[in-house]
């Protein structure tokens, strides 16, 4: 049994705070356990009443007959401590606390909250909350929240899982569900998580058999490790989790910290995160449930590309640049499968998608046909079906689920989705037989787009290689000279350069390396020297070196006079290629992430760059360049040569091994430019920055 399992479906259950006013929140919990089909045994807690909407009521947990499976706590904030040490006295070990007034309201609740975390982890009591809608199993009748919801509209039995923070956040999204037909098998909202965050409740969607999809949603997140580990395990499972994070801008991010007293992290760092470990991430509630629907009814496509079948040329049309734009591709038909489908329907045009023109409407029976010829005429792993308004006609509608249901059974691993105005018993019968059924038709394939995506996302899905902690550097906020010597000891390739103290010293080794030359202030308070001028380039001489030294030392001393000057470095010049940027940082939740992206001012420009957990293997350094719009130029851009992307993986494999050893002593290290080339690459400039308290000594 999963550790969580009874706080989704408990035998008995005690009702702390309950009321005879269903206006209040613990009247209102207590009537919905009452009137909505939940047939364990109910225990109202009222110190004050020996009975409680007709049931029998007790002063505390603690005078129960038997020990409750689980307990719901609906107290001020200054009473949940005590009924907290109630449970655990009568041994109650899962406790959902509803109540507010906790870390959301910052000043005393924030003790307060820390206080009810150490006394559940102290009494060995699983605990969801503070501050949370509780949990609901449908299939159970079970129903422990507040959620005013239920007193409209009840959430019909279904196989989406959900899991989140925000108690509004997940009660919208069971009801818009419940709107649309889709049922729920369990829902949680974890509000403040002291103990069980969304990352155990994935986890349990995973391994809970009522489930087929998850539909999750964040604000902020502690627990990065278990995070991946959930949702590493549900992508093994071949679980579909389709995850919404908010708070991906600053306002909102900051909204996110007030409501939860927790911390959005790094957005892109977040993205990353979830797509390494299979979970599609999605911008909306309506493209959650979309895609949430196709995922519960329907096999996830086994490539991504599709077949259209329209009675309109012009929505045939509008379908085919959705599929483009949403990353399915339309592939055209053979000439054998075109044949077919003229030789019943001579009045059909196009290759794919497929104009069957609005005669078909009269020629229902060669559907089939049709269908089972475009399905063997190119490798398409989903099929749509625009058919204007004929699932309204009862009549008619045989022949069309006559043809569904034979695609189906011939072609069990596609997907294939029906796009029609409908009514419900058309569209409840195409449900049972695995058919999707879309009004909208660009809804339709984007959330066809969305499951493909999670298909792709799943196996491509791996943990994290763990790395053993290396020896401390004993090394400081480093100049560019000292960082490049650690990353080439890393195994990245730098230049043959030279840090000088004097004029004369300069122009010696501009002499030995060949004009032109680079040349570069050198400050462990100088990290971003262009900005001072404290860059030259195509330095053609010896003369020129000696007068650039002095230009260099006087341009830092005049920006920085507080600056530490380490000297001048001279470089080789180095010209063509394409400037990128490869580095690491260290997020608070997830740990060393690694980034790439176009370098130079590119980088603050286009905004350009794409991450990965540390440490990296060659297929994910590949996925980790082409998640980024720069890799185009690297394959040769209008005529350009093709670089040597090899030498780039490389180099990122070996970056992201250096940043994960180092990660209790490195915050982040920057590679700006890193110049790829035909043959080879090199980095160019390179900074490192160390944790506070790390790095106190010089390199030997």
């Amino acid at each position: 049994m999963h550790p969580l399992e009874k706080m989704f479906r408990p035998r008995s259950i005690a009702v702390v705070g309950a009321s005879g006013d269903p206006e209040k929140l613990g009247g209102r919990t207590l009537l919905h356990l009452k009137e909505l089909g939940y047939q364990g045994r109910i225990y109202p807690i009222n110190v004050s009443a020996t009975e409680v909407q007709g049931l029998p009521a007790w002063p505390s947990v603690a005078d129960l007959p038997e020990t409750p499976d689980s307990a719901l706590i609906l107290l001020p904030a200054k009473h949940v401590a005590k009924a907290i040490d109630d449970c655990a006295a009568k041994g109650v070990k899962h406790v959902q606390v509803l109540s507010s007034g906790f870390a959301e309201e910052g000043g005393e609740g924030v003790a307060m909250q820390a206080a009810l975390a150490e006394q559940a982890r102290a009494h060995g009591i699983r605990l969801t909350g503070p501050n949370c809608l509780g949990s609901i199993s449908p299939p159970d009748g079970f129903f422990g929240t507040f959620s005013s919801l239920l007193a409209t509209a009840k959430p019909p039995p279904g196989s989406v899982g959900v899991a989140t923070q925000s108690g509004a956040y997940g009660s919208h999204i069971y009801a818009v569900a419940g709107f649309r037909g889709i049922g729920i098998s369990r829902a949680i909202a974890t509000g403040n998580e002291v103990d069980i965050d969304v990352a155990e409740a994935i986890d349990y969607l995973v391994e809970d058999p009522g489930t087929r999809v998850i539909c999750a949603s964040l604000e902020g997140c502690s627990n990065g490790e278990g995070l991946r580990r959930a949702l590493l395990k549900a992508a093994a499972s071949r679980k579909p989790v389709i995850i919404m994070k908010v708070g991906s801008t600053e306002v909102g991010a900051a909204a996110a910290a007030t409501h939860t007293g927790s911390l959005a992290g790094e957005d892109r760092v977040i993205d990353a995160v979830f797509r390494e470990c299979g979970a599609l991430r999605v911008s909306s509630i309506e493209e959650m449930l979309d895609v949430a629907y196709v995922c519960s009814i329907a096999p996830l496509p086994p490539v991504a590309s599709a077949g259209i079948v329209s009675v309109s040329g012009g929505i045939g049309v509008l379908m085919a640049d959705a599929c483009i734009e949403a990353g399915l591709s339309v592939p055209p038909l053979a000439t054998e499968a075109l044949d077919a489908v003229r030789a019943v329907q001579p009045m059909a045009g196009g290759r794919n998608p497929i104009d069957t023109t609005a005669q078909l409407a009269g020629r229902l029976h060669v559907i089939e046909t049709i269908s089972q010829s475009m399905m063997g005429g190119a490798d398409l792993g989903a099929i749509f079906f625009y058919l204007a308004h004929l699932g309204r006609d009862l009549r008619r509608f045989p022949k069309i689920e006559g043809a569904f249901l034979a695609l189906r059974r011939n072609q069990p691993d596609r997907t294939v989705v029906a796009v029609m105005t409908h009514i419900d018993e058309v569209r409840q019968q195409l449900e049972a037989q695995g058919v999707p059924v879309f009004e909208d038709p660009t809804r339709a394939v984007r959330a066809v787009a969305g499951a493909s995506g999670l298909r792709r996302l799943q196996t491509e899905a791996q943990p994290i290689p763990d790395v053993e902690q290396a020896e401390p550097l004993g090394l400081g906020i480093a100049n560019e000279a000292q960082a490049k010597a650690l990353i080439a000891a890393a195994g990245l390739p730098v230049l043959p350069e030279h840090a000088c103290t004097t004029a004369d010293d300069a122009a010696a080794v501009a002499d030995r390396l060949g004009y032109p030359v680079v040349m570069k202030i050198l400050s462990d308070d100088i990290p971003h020297k262009t900005e001072i001028g404290g860059v030259l380039l195509n330095v053609v001489d010896a003369g020129a070196v000696r007068s650039g030294f002095a230009t260099l030392m006087n341009r830092a001393r005049s920006a920085r006079p507080d600056a530490k000057l380490d000297g001048v470095l001279v470089a080789p010049m180095m010209r063509g290629g394409v400037e990128t940027i490869i580095g690491t940082l260290t997020d608070p939740v997830f740990g060393p992430m690694v980034m790439f992206g176009l370098g130079g001012v590119a980088v603050e420009l286009f905004r350009d760059v794409a991450f990965a957990s540390a440490p990296l293997m060659p297929e994910r350094a590949e996925r980790l360049i082409d998640a980024s719009r720069g890799a185009t130029l690297l394959k040769g851009w209008r005529g350009g040569p093709s670089l040597d992307r090899a030498a780039l993986v490389d180099a990122l494999c070996a970056l992201s091994r250096f940043a994960a050893a180092h990660r209790g002593e490195i915050d982040s290290v920057e590679v700006n430019p890193f110049l790829v080339r035909e043959s080879g690459a090199c980095a160019l400039d390179a900074l490192i920055a160390f944790k506070p308290g790390h790095g106190t000594g010089k390199p030997t």
